[in-house]
Formats: C-alpha cells, structure tokens, sequence
C-alpha cells in the first residue's frame, strides 16, 4: 500500500496557469513533485529558522587573492570554525580572480557568522550562502521522492 495521501486546493485561474507554466519550465515529470519540492523547500527555511538542529550550507566566495593578505585573514577565519567546515574546493577564475567554495555543517548562527565574517574581508568581491538541510528531518517525513527528470 503506498504512503502517499490525495490532497486537493483551489487557486485562482491566473495561479493556476502560473503553476502549470512553472512545473512544464522546471521539467517536473507532473505537478505533484514540483509541489513536494515546494514543500520541502520551506521546511528547510524552517529548519534554518528555528536553529534546534545541526543544517548544512555552502559559502561560495568570488575574491581578488592579490588582495592585501587577503588568504590570511580568510585561513586565519575558518581556523576559528573547527568541525564546522567540512570541505572546501579553491578555483582558479582567472590571473586575478579565485572562487572557493566551503561546505559547512552547524547551528544555522554560527554558518552565518562565518559567512558574514569571509563576507566582509577586503578583497572579497561577492558571497552567497546556500542553506540546505541535513536531511534528517525530511526522512522522518518519509520524503521518498519518485524518480523525476530535471535533465
């Protein structure tokens, strides 16, 4: 027996047309999945909300590394983030420029501090946060998804 249960909503005739154009955009195989997803999306930005539980993120840097010390301070920033940096991916943009990548896992305060703190340096010419979640919550939901194609 499957553990999916039938819901239905109502949406207006322009939302409706919204939501058929965005799941035919997206190549969802049907709007169930592109829903779950929607649903699922949300519970992370809760999970990041309510800070009871270890997330996962990455901070992606785009810098100058002829910036004035610039490496230093960055190394000497993630020192002070023992066990919450798991990886990190350096790449070369070009003569000047360098993307790094630093994957994190943590209580969603302490992955913001440490990408506000690389965020600020001199030097750094753009930063992002990605949140994402662990997983952990979604599996007690018993979030299986369906093979989909995204190609």
């Amino acid at each position: 027996m499957s553990d999916l249960v039938r819901i239905s909503i109502s949406l207006e005739q322009g939302l409706a047309e919204r939501l058929e154009r965005l799941v035919r955009g997206s190549r969802y195989t049907n709007r169930s999945e592109f829903v779950r997803d929607l649903v699922r999306q949300r519970l992370v930005e809760q999970e990041w909300t309510a800070a009871r539980h270890a997330v996962v993120a990455t901070v992606t840097l785009v810098y100058d590394h002829h910036a004035r010390e610039l490496l230093g301070r960055l190394m000497h920033i993630q020192h002070g983030y023992p066990g919450q940096i798991l990886a990190t991916t350096h790449v070369h943009l070009s003569h000047e420029l360098c993307a790094e990548m630093i994957m994190v896992r943590g209580k969603p305060a302490r992955i913001r501090q440490l990408a506000d703190e690389l965020r600020q340096q001199r030097g750094v010419l753009h930063a992002t946060l990605t949140l994402a979640t662990t997983g952990e919550g979604l599996r007690r939901l018993g979030a299986k998804s369906p093979a989909r194609t995204r190609g």
